[in-house]
């Protein structure tokens, strides 16, 4: 059992661009805590964090991690992310389990994309933070100018905190209150005791970001980060009654097997309980509930509310399901995973390793949910998908070095949706009476667009019982079946209204196959005079390279149909279509000689400009026949 009630949990998420240490300052911390007896470094690759071979060799985190200490009396959780934003999927679902964050940024490359980024996320879930400022010790270091820099670009609110405060530093601190700075106003003083819980308060609304700074290789700002940690930072905020937890990450152990990790937001479990699966609907019964440090497990007997655990070799439950206690079914925020953006086929270079291929793959979707596993429906082919070019890099190494399967790669696919731009109606009637028992039914029915990201949406407006309930659920089951194939060119329907409002029964031949064929065929209809069109996915590109190359770099995205957001010294950040970004690599190590670099992410997807749509569309058609004529 915790010897630590929920008051004293912190529940911690690092983020950080790539290299700026936030690794090497968890095992400052781990070492500090007590919690390792000595402190590995990434050179080395023996780091508590990063334990996987892929981010031993790429040196950076790849996956979410969970590690812990106790320091001041309180249970620090540590949640490790990834820094860079094809691994967005595992900063989420860090992200869900955090009661506050710690944004590392490098002292000698300053702000950069991500830290930008991860600053955005930490505003968007309204999480207290501190900016913790490391290498400081490096040459090229300039304390006092990243701190500028810092408050020029993310607010007054960020205040450099150092172990004597400056008046100023007390005004700052004093302005989370009323009462305080109507004090420090007439007195121009604060007790210790009003700084301190003022500093808390601040911190916890959001309203001061502290500043500190230290160096994780030498050791350095480690003790006044852990101070803050426990002094400053909210505990959970928990509900009463029974248990509920959301599970935000899952691990296959090459040992243990499946790992789920959750975090209790109510209540408390104990090792071999039974509980119910509210997102599945289904009961799950736990086995031994999990310590975790990095890679490595210890039993725990039980978790108590705000604290986060694992629990190996549950049944159905993934990530970003709710488990709660059976008698009491909670349903709470999940986690909202981006689409996948870029895909290609794949196949065994192995004939034996067919059948294996697929478990394997479904594996690594366990632990990363933003990779997909698609079965073409019209090629047949198998088709894996993802974030971006690293994160399906990453996982088709995995596939050789933890199932000892590999692949050959086909051309990459761009993950196209079809929607409509305007209202349409159809009418479809469908009857069958030769050969058997007769089918009929008729439906009226009308599609209408909706604002982007939005998904599908059918609506029942019959009125009258012209169709009966169980023939309009047959009818929205008839919609569903092409919404993963569409119409147009084969790619998956998107931000559309289906309303059915009116239609016709037979007393004998209507039935459910009838209505989901009626309904089907009166959609297809009804779609293609909504002036329907084809959306790609826009990406948010960074390319870094020397100065000297930015003019012909602008050149090349516009001419790959991109926009340029901003353009600094060695940078320019541009929007780009993701079916442009094909070969990119090789174009910029051409005209630079091998000295640039991009990183890109998904941003949204747009309509394909009419002459590439129809291409587009012309080769989906041209493929089909091919695969009916074979």
């Amino acid at each position: 059992m915790a010897d630590y009630t929920t008051d004293k949990i912190r529940n911690v998420v690092f983020l950080a661009h790539s290299g700026a240490g936030k690794t090497s300052l968890i095992e400052a911390m781990l070492y500090k805590g007590g919690a390792i007896k000595s402190q590995g470094t990434i050179a080395q690759g023996n780091t508590v964090g990063d334990y996987n071979l892929d981010e031993i060799e790429r040196k950076t985190t790849i996956n979410v991690k969970i590690m812990n200490l106790t320091w001041g009396g309180c249970h620090v959780n540590i949640i490790d992310s990834p820094g860079f934003a094809d691994f967005i999927g595992d900063i989420l679902s860090g992200l869900a389990a955090a009661d506050a964050g710690v944004l590392v940024i490098d002292a000698a490359g300053g702000i950069q994309v991500g830290t930008e980024r991860y600053w955005s996320l930490l505003e968007s879930k309204g999480l207290p933070r501190i900016i913790f400022i490391n290498k400081t010790d490096k040459e090229s270091a300039d304390l006092k100018k990243i701190t500028a820099d810092v408050v020029k670009k993310f607010g007054k609110k960020c205040v450099a905190i150092s172990g004597t405060l400056s008046e100023s530093q007390i005004e700052s601190i004093a302005e989370s209150d009323d009462k305080l700075i109507e004090k420090f106003l007439e007195t121009g003083k604060l007790t210790d005791e009003e700084i301190r819980t003022g500093l808390a308060k601040a911190v916890a609304d959001g309203k001061l970001v502290p500043i500190l700074s230290g160096s994780a290789e030498k050791g350095e700002g480690i003790k006044e980060l852990l101070d803050f940690i426990v002094n400053y930072f909210p505990a959970p905020n928990v509900k009463t009654g029974p248990f509920s937890a959301l599970v935000f990450k899952t691990v296959v152990d090459p040992y243990i097997g499946q790992i789920s990790v959750f975090k209790v937001l109510s209540g408390s479990i104990v090792s071999d309980a039974s509980f119910l699966n509210n997102t599945k609907g289904q009961k799950e019964r736990a086995g031994q509930i999990l310590d975790l440090q990095g890679k490595a497990t210890s039993p725990k007997s039980k978790v108590i509310a705000g604290d986060i655990a694992g629990v190996a070799k549950l049944k159905i439950t993934q990530t970003g399901d709710v488990i709660c206690d059976e008698k009491s079914p909670v349903q709470v925020e999940t986690i909202k995973f981006p689409e996948a953006a870029i895909s290609f086929s794949i196949k065994p270079k192995t004939r034996g390793d067919e059948d294996k291929i697929l478990g394997s793959l479904t594996k690594l979707s366990y632990e990363d949910p933003s990779f997909q596993i698609i079965r073409d429906a019209q090629t047949k082919e198998l088709v894996v998908a993802g974030l971006g070019d690293l994160h399906l890099d990453v996982m088709i190494n995995r596939l050789k070095s933890r199932f000892n399967v590999e692949v050959e790669i086909g051309t990459p696919k761009v993950a196209y949706k079809e929607t409509i731009t305007m209202k349409a109606d159809a009418q479809h009637r469908h009857k069958k009476q030769s050969g058997g028992a007769g089918q009929f039914a008729e439906v009226w029915m009308r599609v209408e667009p909706l604002s982007r990201g939005t998904g599908f949406e059918f609506v029942d407006d019959i009125v009258g019982g012209a169709i009966p309930g169980p023939f309009v659920v047959s009818c929205e089951k008839g919609i569903r079946s092409i919404m993963s194939t569409g119409i147009l060119a084969g790619y998956p329907i998107t931000d559309v209204r289906a309303v059915v409002y009116d239609g016709k029964t037979h007393p004998v031949d209507s039935k459910d196959i009838a209505f989901q064929i009626a309904a089907r065929s009166g959609f297809k209809e009804a779609f293609l005079k909504a002036n329907p069109v084809l959306l790609e996915p826009i990406m948010d590109v960074e390319i870094s390279a020397p100065e000297e190359y930015m003019g012909s770099i602008t050149g090349t995205i516009s001419s790959r149909r991109g926009r340029i957001a901003g353009v600094e010294a060695n940078s320019v950040k541009a929007k780009m279509p993701l079916a442009e970004m094909y070969k990119y690599a090789s174009e910029l190590k051409s005209i630079t000689s091998g000295r640039a670099s991009y990183t890109m992410r998904f941003s949204h997807y747009e309509e394909v400009p009419t002459k590439i749509a129809q291409a587009i569309i012309a080769q989906a058609k041209a493929q089909k026949e091919e695969a009916k004529e074979e």
